[in-house]
């Protein structure tokens, strides 16, 4: 099942530019994410869903709300962790909704999953509402943050935690500066050849220039979250957040 809901405010210049390029890359973005993390990006995922769901176990029908859920990895594997969790899965393009929901290939998964056109700075839902938010390798596109930082925290029930995954700054080096230069010059390229797209330089650009954990972890604060912490995975490549609201 799927619903559009209407937003409070519309789309600004830059948005409508992220979501567009998202939109021209949909054919390939599942397989590039595949071949360009090493098979890593599932594995990352399911720790992400893992978290999401930590203190859920009593929980028995438990809302969770998937953001930036672009083709729908995060849900799934939520689904898989939790069959009897209700999930809204929400992403501002909508041809990565459209390829999602070609995976839910099962009345079980129709009815477990809905999928909403949505902007993460203006969510249609009510206060305290969810047990738990996720994001994966979003929150580096959508300017400013603090938006959707609050957004989660205010739709959130008491207790609730956010989760975010997102690759780490790319202004520290890595692996003696090896995945530095993955990051800038390999990634952009094998994105070119493959999709024939800039997408791919835009993305390694988005995480030469985010923050680093430490000040990811102030903004959560500042957005009002009460216990705030981080897990690098990968060397640091990858940093999955917790955000627990009070």
């Amino acid at each position: 099942m799927s619903f559009t809901p209407s937003t409070p405010a519309g789309p600004d210049a830059g948005g409508q530019a992220v979501s567009a390029m998202f939109g021209r890359i949909v054919r390939w973005y599942d397989p590039l994410n595949r071949l360009l993390s090493l098979g890593l990006d599932q594995g990352w995922r399911v720790l992400l869903a893992r978290a999401a769901l930590l203190q859920l176990q009593n929980e028995p029908a438990p809302r969770l709300l998937d953001l930036a859920a672009g083709t729908l990895d995060v849900a799934l594997a939520l689904h898989r962790l939790c069959p009897q969790a209700h999930i809204t899965a929400m992403d501002f393009c909508q041809p990565m909704l459209e390829k999602g929901r070609a995976k839910l290939c099962t009345p079980v998964l129709q009815r477990a999953i809905d999928t909403a056109v949505a902007d993460a700075r203006h969510l249609p839902l009510a206060d305290a509402s969810f047990h738990a938010v996720t994001m994966a390798f979003g929150i580096r596109n959508i300017m400013p943050r603090a938006q959707a930082l609050e957004e989660m925290q205010r739709v959130l029930l008491p207790g609730g935690r956010a989760c975010i995954l997102e690759f780490g700054s790319g202004r520290q080096r890595i692996w003696s500066g090896i995945y530095n230069l993955y990051l800038n010059r390999i990634l952009p390229l094998m994105g070119r050849l493959f999709s024939g797209d800039g997408a791919y330089g835009y993305l390694a650009r988005t995480i030469r220039d985010f923050p680093t954990a430490e000040i990811l972890a102030d903004e959560l604060r500042a957005a009002g979250f009460a216990r705030v912490y981080h897990l690098p995975l990968t060397s640091g490549i990858v940093c999955l957040h917790v955000a627990e609201k009070a």
